[in-house]
């Protein structure tokens, strides 16, 4: 009788079928280490523009820039931080951060057209971004692309309306973080489809997006509000440290000194699973 030396059929679908039952409890575990590789580079990300912007506002005086009066709100969102108060264009050092400016998980280029406007003299076309796209300017000046965006607040000198509205006017200037409590609870820079945005605007309530990554009024929480890490997103706080946030949990975050932590929205405020969209109920309430 002659000796076999190869596979039956039976034999290798048996091996085929093995193979593909490893690939197939596999991938999962490799999708989630992947994700979970994502959200760290992501958060190593924010803590390099952590040190940007600290050292951008010790050179400022402690202040952001205003949106109204300060060209520097256009290198901010364009990701090029002035390193000096001297405006002087020889003695300015900026610090690029295109290389940190999209998280890891959102650095394609979304496909719905978007006209940014911040103030009455900032104002640039490109790109609106989703959970997994970034957004883009593109025009005027060079093209810039990233998935972060910076509370609005922040260049905003209605961020304390307690001040007079004629004394926070005038001279108008971007928020001084020097003498501001509870820093770590303050918003800075946060995973997002828009370059900026100003959660409770008018001093309403920030509604959920009917549907993520939906912002339709002006004031909302859907440019934040994007499951882009399982449930959280990752955000740079005014005290410099970055952590993650759960999407329900954005409605705690102090993003103007008015704003009600303890909201309609919140565990606090006595919070319905009915308060929220379909896609945020099974989320945790905070």
């Amino acid at each position: 009788m002659k000796k076999r030396t190869a596979f039956t059929l039976i034999e290798l679908l048996v091996v085929i079928a093995i193979i593909t039952l490893l690939m197939a409890i596999l991938l999962p575990a490799l999708q989630r280490v992947r994700k979970q590789a994502g959200a760290v580079l992501c958060r190593a990300n924010l803590n390099q523009w952590g040190s940007i912007l600290a050292l951008y506002t010790e050179d400022n005086r402690g202040c952001f820039p205003c949106y109204n009066d300060d060209p520097d709100i256009i290198l901010f969102l364009r990701g090029s931080i002035p390193g000096s108060d001297d405006k002087d264009e020889e003695s300015i050092r900026a610090v690029e951060a295109k290389g940190i400016a999209c998280c890891p998980m959102a650095t394609r280029c979304g496909k719905q057209r978007a006209n940014f406007m911040l103030g009455s003299k900032v104002h640039f076309h490109g790109w609106t971004g989703k959970t997994f796209d970034a957004w883009e300017i593109t025009s005027p000046g060079r093209p810039f692309r990233g998935s972060y965006g910076f509370t609005g607040w922040l260049f905003c000198c209605d961020f304390d309306a307690s001040i007079p509205v004629i004394t926070r006017w005038f001279p108008m200037t971007g928020v001084r973080i020097d003498t501001l409590k509870g820093r770590g609870n303050i918003p800075v820079l946060l995973d997002s489809i828009y370059p900026y945005s100003h959660p409770g605007y008018g001093g309403r309530l920030p509604r959920p997006p009917s549907k993520e990554g939906s912002n339709v009024s002006l004031g909302g929480m859907g440019d934040f509000a994007i499951n882009r890490h399982n449930e959280h997103v990752n955000g740079l706080f005014l005290d410099w440290s970055v952590r993650r946030i759960g999407i329900k949990e954005l409605w705690t975050l102090k993003w103007h000194l008015q704003f009600n932590t303890a909201n309609e929205l919140t565990k606090a405020g006595g919070v319905q699973p009915e308060d929220w969209p379909e896609w945020m109920r099974n989320f945790r309430d905070y």
